[in-house]
């Protein structure tokens, strides 16, 4: 199945609806390194942060 603008639309509507975004900073080279540590893990960066989240959070 070929990715369209009209799917890509959807997603992203969908995404709006679902999703909301927060903004982190880190310093220059810090998201190199956690990027590369997540991908290590199997894991996107995205992921790897919610889950770092997640866990904190249960305590």
């Amino acid at each position: 199945m070929a990715y369209t603008q009209a799917s890509n639309k959807a997603v992203q509507k969908y995404n709006k609806k679902a999703y909301s975004v927060i903004t982190l900073r880190v310093k220059k080279g810090e998201e190199t390194k956690i990027k590369a540590y997540a991908e290590a893990k199997g894991m996107s960066l995205n992921g790897y942060i919610n889950k770092l989240i997640a866990e904190d959070m249960k305590h």
